[in-house]
This record gives structure tokens, sequence and C-alpha cells, in this order.
């Protein structure tokens, strides 16, 4: 039989000769949902085209940045226009400022804006400065979250860990483990605990806005607002990860829809944000943001040191003040809208073949969870004990009917401004068949309803 995916399998087989498993990050090797991972070599608006000339409908968007859609035209003539002026200085330029007042305009927690090149990159900036403002050592994370690959925040990490069964990683020490708290997500009595014994060692809690690496998972009512009233009673800094949520679930991130929203009922602010993905743009662009007395304890002016060579990289900047520039409210209430329509249409093709699920929200971002409708999914445990075994004939329904999903089902879904009917129309028309064959999915030999799929 003649392969329909002929390039793609033969990249992906030069690829494992050259390349760890034959990727740069490990998700996209297609472990968790089997068959050729698609090579992809060009993208407009909500499309995708692969090596063999295949065109999917994407609801990755680059997981996030894409938010107004592949190669938005005011976003490529910035960023060519930034190429002609040079790749890379190694000194400071105008739109480092330019992006930062961006970010301070939309999030008025971010007193201070420093730049870097990852997520992990910020996270890990937020972690030591943390503990350099604190003189403390010990951090809280949450079973579930994912804050990168820095040592001492895999432990109990989603996304890709979940997806590869892994419960932490080879080559992080027991010392640097042993400084990290891990608690269940959504449970603050077990926060409690935690700083009733370990109080005055506990440099600071982080957290995800809002959970999308164990799949989407609510924060309960009351829970964010809780580590903020946890942490200031007891002289710790509350970190909230907004690599993945921040300027895509809304104008301001998820902090902005909730703790830090014109009418939020019980408003709270974290001392420390990061974020990613969406403030470059596409580009490998992040910060780290916060209370102006804690930022300044970044060198040059606090004894805390970070650095890095293309932090603030023009190019990169250009791409992000383009993409917030242009991702306008209405952009956000179009996604917004767009969002409840694809996940209601999913809930209702899972519903018409039978097939038990969640859906679980953060704004506009969802994922679906099978087998959970009795209880939803609110935390890491829950998220393990769902039919993972569902996802994979799910998933290549899809993928046969030009519509590229997350290739794990810890993960989240993503839309963007360039989603038009058409796009949507090619989704809906998928989603029976794929329901249909989540349905007639069965457990194989050795897998049954955990992460421990890959």
């Amino acid at each position: 039989m003649t392969s329909s995916n002929p390039r793609n399998e033969a990249l992906f087989d030069r690829a494992r000769q050259l390349m760890p498993g034959g990727v740069n990050s490990p998700v996209r090797a297609f472990g968790s949902v089997g068959g050729t991972p698609r090579f992809m070599v060009s993208a407009k608006g909500p499309y995708l085209t692969d090596a063999d000339g295949q065109e999917y409908v994407d609801l990755v968007c680059s997981w996030g940045p894409a938010l107004l859609g592949h190669a938005h035209p005011a976003v490529l003539d910035a960023v060519h226009a930034a190429v002609d002026r040079g790749l890379s200085f190694g000194a400071s330029t105008p739109d480092e400022a330019n992006l930062a007042a961006i970010v301070q305009e939309r999030v008025p927690a971010a007193e201070r804006v420093r730049m870097v090149s990852t997520g992990t990159e910020a996270t890990m900036t937020a972690v030591r400065l943390a503990r350099g403002f604190t003189g403390r050592n010990l951090i809280i994370k949450f079973a579930g979250c994912y804050h990168g690959h820095l040592d001492g925040l895999l432990a109990a990490a989603g996304s890709g860990v979940a997806t590869l069964a892994l419960p932490g990683s080879a080559g992080v020490t027991e010392a640097t483990a042993a400084e990290t708290l891990v608690l269940p997500y959504n449970d603050l009595a077990a926060v409690e605990a935690a700083f009733a014994t370990h109080g005055p060692n506990i440099a600071a809690v982080i957290t995800e806005a809002a959970p999308a690496n164990m799949g989407v998972v609510t924060p309960g009512e009351g829970f964010n607002l809780g580590l903020s009233r946890i942490t200031r009673e007891h002289g710790a800094l509350l970190i909230v990860d907004e690599v993945l949520t921040g300027f895509r679930t809304g104008y301001s991130g998820y902090w902005g829809l909730t703790g830090g929203a014109p009418d939020a009922a019980e408003p709270w602010t974290p001392d420390l944000l990061t974020f990613g993905k969406v403030i470059g743009g596409g580009m490998p662009t992040a910060a780290l943001a916060g209370r102006a007395d804690v930022m300044d304890y970044l060198a040059p002016l606090g004894p805390v040191y970070q650095a890095g060579t293309l932090s603030g990289n023009p190019v990169a900047m250009a791409a992000g003040v383009a993409t917030l520039t242009h991702a306008t409210r209405d952009v956000y209430s179009f996604i917004d809208a767009r969002s409840l329509e694809l996940s209601s249409a999913l809930s209702s093709a899972l519903d018409a073949a039978g097939v038990d699920h969640s859906i679980q929200f953060a704004g506009n971002l969802f994922s679906v969870a099978f087998g959970t409708s009795a209880t939803g999914v609110h935390n890491y445990a829950d998220a393990q004990g769902q039919e993972t075994f569902r996802y994979a004939p799910f998933f290549h329904s899809m993928l046969d009917a030009g519509v590229y999903l997350p290739p794990s089902v810890f993960e989240a879904w993503f839309l963007s401004a360039a989603h038009d009917d058409a796009a949507m129309n090619r989704i809906f028309d998928a989603l029976p068949a794929a329901a249909q064959a989540a349905a007639a999915a069965t457990v194989s030999p050795g897998v049954g309803r955990s992460a421990a799929v890959s």
C-alpha cells in the first residue's frame, strides 16, 4: 500500500538519525497518539501545510503565539523591517521598552519587565529572584502544572512529561528536588498545611494562572485569591505563570479575567508573573514582570544575576509589538465566540456518539477529558484518571479529515482571529466521525485510564 505521507515519513526517518527522537520538543514526536509526525513547511491564516502538501485547519496555533493567525501581514511587515535593520546587536533597542510598555498597560501588576528568550528562562529567573528577595530556599508548586524544564520544577509536571509518562526527569539531583514541595492543585488546605510546617523557609508559590498542561483545569473559586492571601501572610511571594495564558485568554491574560478584572469581587495581585508565546508573536521571546521592589533585585540594580545575549532580540521585539498592537479587545471577543462554538460542537458530537466526557475551560482555552463527566477535572490525579486511550483514534480521525489537533490529550486547544466560517465548518464536519472513533476505542494491553499512555 502506498503511503499518503511519504515525504513526512522520510523526513522523520532522517530526523531520528540526527536528533533525539527526531524532534526538538518531545510532544512533537506523536508519542501518545502514534503515527508519523507531520513536518510543516508553511502556514497562512488558520491553515498549516505539511511536507506532502496536505493542508490542515490548525488548532495548535504554535501552542498559542499565532493569536492573529499565521503569517499576519502586520506582523510579517514588522519582522521584515526589523530584519532589514539587522538580526541582533547585543545592545539595547527601542522596541524592548515599547513592548514592556504594552505589557505594563495591559497588566498593571507588571510594574517592571525583564525580557528573556524562553518561558523556561522566565520561570527560572522568577524562582531565583524569589529566593534572592526573601532569603529562603523552598518553592511550592502544584502537581500537573508545567513551568518549563528547569530542574527544581519538573517534579510532577504536566504536558510532555505527562504524555511521556515520566514522573520527573533523570539528571535532577535529590538535593534540587528536595527544595520543591509538590502539592495537589486546587487544594488550599494542603497549602495552609505546608506553610504551617515550612513557612519560614518558603520563598514562593508558583502556579499557572489557569493550568493548561494537564489539559485545561479551571482554578477553583477563591483558589488563586487564597494563594495570594497565604503567601502575603507568611512573607512569601506568589509567582503566576502566564507563559501560556498571558495575552492568549484575554487582553490582560487570565489574571486580567479574574483577580485583575476591573469588576473583580475579590481582587488579588501576584508578586511576579511570567509571560511567553503570544508576547513574541511566534518568535522566541518571554518575560518576567512584577512588583518594582522585587524586580529591582535583578542585576544591574540588585544582587540577583540574570543575563542573556539574545534577550530583547530586535526581530523578536518587533514581532511582539506588532502582535500585541493588533490583538485588540475585538480580536479577543471574536476568539472567545469561536471557542464557545467549537467546544459546544465538540461536546455535542461526543454526546451523539455516546462518549462520556467533560470540557475544561480557562477563558477561550479548552480541552476535552474522556470519561470524566461525573466529576470533571480539578487536579492532576483527575487528569491522569481519564480514558486517555480514546484520544489517539479521535486525533487521527481529525488529522485524516484535515484538522490538526494537539498531539496529546494533556494540551489545550487554540483558535485564532483567522478562523473564519470556512475553517470552522471544516472542523465541524470532521467531528462526528472522530467522535465515533473515540467511542469505538478500546484499551490496548498495558494501557489504561492514566497518563501512562506514550
